[in-house]
């Protein structure tokens, strides 16, 4: 079965996306200075839509900081602040800002940011703060001057073989699951166990899971067609236990009626729409929370079993680099250091100086 070279006219998941991206992005616009346009404009031929929306949160929680807190710019709306308020600022308004959204409060509730959260605020500014200044447009540069939260490595939690094997087990029969959920079992068995076994076996990120249309997967050569964080598009292979439930899953496929709009989706709803990131991470939650309690297992742990089980199985850290998609390799270094450090304590025994 070879559906690669299938095309029809249906705009893409990941086209639908960034059309969506692109309309939050406007919105958030709207409330925040009029200036902050020309930066959008600046960085979009380098940035997706999809990094710009996430600045733009970023700045609307750093112009709200400053309306709050203050004196000056509480005196008008947030849309009539000038540019020259950028200039008025020094490095303790930045790392004042940083304080206030370690914990802050929104429509009620508390919200925290920890060291990565705080780093990509920061990172956020001192882009914003850069195409100001590097265009001569803004004096200072205070955003420069505060060094980036240091970030305390967490250790990876993945699945151990033996674990990677009852959550399989746990998909295909269902034994822990409630009354309830059997009863949504019956219909997705074979979706869940496709879904969860190509997660496994390919280290593919949720959302490049969800965006996945039929016609993407090529079992001539078996691989499937992604598109990458940044837009790049790439072929990722997978083995035989995928295929099969892959197989498995689309003979069931080919008699369901999708939603309009959504005839090309792989994955399916039980309302036969695109499966959502949120509504994978639900599934990922739910079979997981049957196998281990001490893990929270979520879709990307998945993404770093398998990239763990390469790594140990090659040693070649540049194909578990090339594989999962990341841009520089000491990405991946910097996750799988702990078996690193394995191989070098193994490899002080490997040589022997006296028989």
């Amino acid at each position: 079965m070879n559906t690669l070279a299938n095309n029809t006219n249906i705009p893409s998941y990941h086209e639908e996306q960034k059309v969506q991206n692109i309309l939050k992005m406007r919105a958030v616009l709207e409330e925040l200075p009029p200036f902050c346009k020309e930066f959008f404009r600046g960085i979009e031929q380098y940035t997706s839509a999809r990094t710009r929306l996430a600045y733009a949160y970023d700045l609307r929680m750093f112009f709200e900081f400053l309306h709050e807190k203050n004196s000056a710019c509480a005196k008008m709306d947030i849309s009539e602040i000038p540019m020259e308020y950028l200039d008025m600022l020094n490095r303790q308004d930045i790392e004042e800002y940083l304080e206030y959204v370690s914990l802050y409060q929104k429509d009620g509730k508390s919200i925290i940011n920890e060291e990565r959260g705080k780093s990509r605020k920061l990172a956020s500014l001192r882009s914003f703060y850069n195409y100001f200044f590097e265009n001569e447009k803004i004096e200072k540069n205070p955003a420069a001057l505060v060094p980036l939260p240091k970030q305390h490595e967490k250790e990876i939690i993945r699945l151990e073989p033996n674990e990677v094997a009852i959550l399989l087990d746990q998909v295909e029969d269902g034994t822990k699951l409630t009354k309830k959920e059997l009863e949504y079992h019956k219909k997705t068995k074979l979706r869940d166990v496709a879904l969860i076994t190509l997660l496994l076996g390919t280290g593919i990120r949720v959302s490049e899971c969800v965006g996945l249309d039929i016609q993407d997967v090529d079992f001539d050569v078996y691989g499937i067609r992604i598109l990458r964080k940044g837009g790049k598009e790439a072929i990722i292979y997978f083995g035989e236990e995928v295929g099969t439930a892959l197989l498995d899953y689309l003979e069931q496929r080919e008699h369901m009626l999708p939603a309009e709009g959504h005839e090309n989706a792989l994955f399916l709803s039980l309302q036969n729409r695109r499966m959502a990131v949120r509504s994978v991470e639900n599934l990922v939650k739910k079979y997981a929370s049957r196998v281990t309690t001490l893990k929270k297992i979520t879709p990307h742990k998945l993404r770093s079993t398998y990239g763990t089980a390469l790594y140990q199985e090659t040693g070649d850290i540049y194909l578990v680099a090339d594989v999962l998609g990341h841009s520089d390799v000491n990405t991946t270094r910097k996750h799988y250091a702990a078996q690193e450090d394995e191989r070098r304590r193994r490899a002080a025994n490997a040589v022997r100086l006296r028989e």
